[in-house]
């Protein structure tokens, strides 16, 4: 009677655990179709300059094409920004506080722009550049970085290069 209570043990155990490979495979199945995702920069625009922090807040808007059968949603949009070839900083687009049904849905064939702030902080090193971006002399911007989508089953990251 204990070898036959073993076996179910076993058997149990072998169950879940081919269960749960095939949960990972069913998940993986969506990573084609979400590294199709489509990300440009659509706009940088200059928000506000407060003199006494010798900050500039920016308006960075990406846009984010689904040309893919798969519904998604971003997370995490992490880039650096490049004014005239030169490095502004680093920013962030983040919803990851966000449960998946409170986010922008990325239906088959949907384009949305997202919008975050770019803070600029003038400092010693930068502030020629800083003068610049403050007074629209900056002709072209460039972002590059990477983008996270998801489904309620996968995750993907998607490097990118974008600018105008």
């Amino acid at each position: 009677m204990a070898l036959q209570n073993k076996m179910t043990v076993y058997a149990a155990i072998a169950g879940v655990l081919a269960l749960m490979g095939g949960i990972v495979y069913y998940a993986s199945l969506d990573n084609v179709e979400l590294e199709q995702v489509e990300i440009e920069l659509a706009s940088v625009e200059l928000r506000d300059v407060s003199t006494i922090k010798n900050q500039a807040k920016f308006d960075v808007t990406f846009l984010v094409k689904n040309p893919s059968d798969k519904t998604f949603t971003v997370s995490i949009i992490g880039y650096q920004l490049y004014g005239n070839g030169d490095l502004l900083g680093s920013g962030q687009y983040s919803t990851a506080d966000i449960a998946l049904p409170g986010r922008a849905i990325f239906y088959s064939g949907a384009e949305i722009p997202l919008k975050t702030t770019f803070v600029l902080s003038k400092s010693e090193t930068n502030s020629e550049i800083y003068q610049a971006a403050i007074d629209n002399q900056i002709i072209s911007f460039t972002a590059e970085g990477s983008i996270t989508t998801e489904t309620s089953w996968s995750t993907i990251e998607k490097e990118f290069k974008s600018g105008f």
